[in-house]
């Protein structure tokens, strides 16, 4: 399936927030709490994401993912470095999981040739696909998380 990039705007905060949820509803199910505490939990969380992002990651830039032409399927946000283009966050909305959305997305940045880098929390799902595309651990695991490196191609390690 072909996606697009465009860059997220103050208009889309619908659907930053809607992405955001979808990657959170599944743990939230287990807290027993009623709908709208969910709701503002979600609504607090997502904002804190957008300013920690903002404040850490000033460069940043977060695109939405589009598919069959501007229907919204997740959002990709890059922070691009020196030696590397670091994923912040690749989210899908639910309903576009497992359908190579996140697959295409990721092996258009690597063919760009440069590494990517992106932390994954230990037991996602996703560290799976990150694997068979060729990311590998950096160093120790963290706390939950495991950095993950996809050298570029033509390297094997990511250089200035």
């Amino acid at each position: 399936m072909k996606h697009r990039l465009r860059p997220a705007t103050p208009a889309d905060a619908a659907w930053q927030l809607a992405i955001y949820a979808g990657t959170r509803a599944d743990e939230l199910a287990l807290t027993g709490w009623p709908i709208e505490q969910c709701e503002a939990f979600m609504r607090q969380q997502h904002e804190a994401q957008q300013r920690h992002y903002a404040l850490h990651f000033p460069r940043s830039v977060c695109q939405l993912i589009l598919v069959q032409g501007d229907t919204v399927a997740g959002r990709l946000w890059l922070d691009e470095r020196a030696d590397r283009l670091h994923i912040l966050d690749i989210a899908l909305l639910p309903a576009w999981r497992g359908l190579g959305v996140g697959t295409r997305c990721l092996q258009a940045l690597a063919a760009q040739g440069r590494c990517l880098s992106i932390q994954v929390e230990l037991h996602n799902p996703a560290r799976r696909l990150y694997e068979r595309l060729g990311f590998v651990p950096e160093g120790e695991p963290v706390g939950l998380h495991q950095a993950m490196l996809r050298p570029a191609a033509h390297t094997e390690e990511c250089l200035p």
